[in-house]
């Protein structure tokens, strides 16, 4: 049968970004569509390019933003492996989530600039209500939080470097219920949480006073969930009980490359190519240390996700006590149609965003910024389905206020 993961391979994602990543973590990284990593003069740049800390005024720098995030409900028009002279045409339920943010950047302590970041850099929720997609994804929710402390030091006039450390705490739940063409009834309840390190890494080079270019690297963190599943497959041996549980899930390495080029009119206009390690996704095989719960829901299952390509545009345009934003984000899927499935059904998406912020005083401003994306349909046939996936736009809305002390 088909295996669930106690937060499955990160399963259906807020769906920001291909897989199950959130890059627009802060009002800016909204509005830019996360092109904001070459020329950033904000509290954000903590997390975005730390090396820019170098070139920010000599103050202190606080922000923290509310952001809201709504999914559509996806549909999915199709047959099912288990019904296949039968075609379904069911709604996953709509998804809304209220994400935090916090940016800090220190003044300068001798050449040097401390920052701190506290992020949700990826998560997920994907809830069905109805059969066949109840049967492997009832509820699939992952929430992840990242406190990035970081350092950024000058090598020269024009060139900075930055490093961080990345903590990420993350929690899920995996609900799935059905019937096992051999082994009849079965019901899975699974959570888990796991706390897990990396790092990452940033280089800033001001060739001119008008360009900006930028390197940056975040590792990528293996989440180590341990936890307890509630299984019940009777026929399979598998009474209804308690069992330990854990599985191993990437939060994938990212790799940026960003040129920034700043006009007399003050606009500036960037330009970010990311790559996205997700070929570290390979399979989703979920430990159970009871032998018959392995054996009736332990089978590793293949994933075999691509590396993707990002292209992220953002533009800035500062006026007196005003700065607009605008962006736009073309962003491919990893999931290959073969393992495709009701947990995660991901596909290519173009965002468009815009905002605005409001300096109030010498010392603070406000903000509001909105992304929309829009999801491709997506057709696809293996062995499990066969149909069409629609209706997967999602709308972020951020709001924020900034400080300068």
């Amino acid at each position: 049968m088909n295996k669930i993961a106690l937060l499955s391979l990160a399963a259906a994602s807020v769906l920001m970004a291909g897989g199950y990543k959130i890059p627009e973590t802060s009002l800016n990284g909204v509005a830019l569509s996360a092109a904001n990593i070459a020329h950033n003069k904000s509290a954000d740049a903590a997390y975005y390019n730390p090396a820019n800390m170098v070139f920010m005024e000599n103050a202190s720098y606080l922000e923290v933003d509310l952001t809201s995030i709504g999914l559509d409900p996806v549909n999915y028009t199709g047959t099912h492996a288990g019904t296949a002279s039968y075609v379904h045409n069911i709604d996953a339920q709509s998804e809304s989530f209220i994400l935090p943010s916090v940016h800090y950047v220190s003044g300068k302590a001798g050449e040097a600039r401390v920052g701190l970041s506290i992020v949700v850099p990826g998560g997920l929720s994907k809830r069905w209500s109805t059969q066949p997609a109840k049967s492997t994804a009832e509820e699939f929710t992952l929430q992840v939080v990242e406190i990035n402390p970081s350092v950024a030091i000058p090598l020269s006039e024009k060139v900075a470097l930055g490093f961080g450390f990345r903590i990420v705490h993350s929690s899920g739940i995996v609900k799935a219920s059905g019937t096992h063409p051999t082994y009849g009834a079965y019901s899975q309840d699974m959570k888990g949480d796991s706390i897990d390190f990396g790092y990452n890494l940033a280089l800033a080079y001001k060739p001119t006073s008008q360009l900006d270019v930028a390197l940056t690297y975040r590792s990528e963190v293996k989440l180590t969930e341990d936890g307890s599943a509630d299984l019940s497959m009777p026929l399979a041996g598998v009474a209804a009980n308690n069992y330990a549980a854990q599985v191993t899930i990437p939060l994938p390495a990212t790799a940026s490359v960003a040129l920034a080029y700043t006009l007399p009119s003050k606009t500036t206009v960037e330009f970010v190519y990311e790559r996205n390690m997700w070929s570290a996704y390979k399979t989703l095989d979920f430990n159970y240390t009871n032998a018959y719960a392995e054996g009736a829901f332990g089978t590793a299952k293949t994933k075999d996700w691509k590396d993707t390509d990002t292209f992220r545009l953002g533009i800035t345009q500062n006026l007196d006590k005003m700065t607009l934003m605008a962006g736009a984000v073309y962003d491919k899927s990893p999931t290959p149609d073969a393992t495709l499935g009701f947990e995660l059904p991901d596909s290519n998406s173009l965002s468009v965003s815009l905002g605005g912020r409001y300096q109030m005083s010498e010392a603070v401003d406000i903000g509001l910024s909105a992304l929309y994306s829009m999801r491709e349909s997506r057709t696809v046939s293996n062995t499990s389905i066969s149909g069409e996936f629609t209706n997967s736009n999602v709308l972020i809305v951020s709001a924020g206020v900034g400080y300068k002390f």
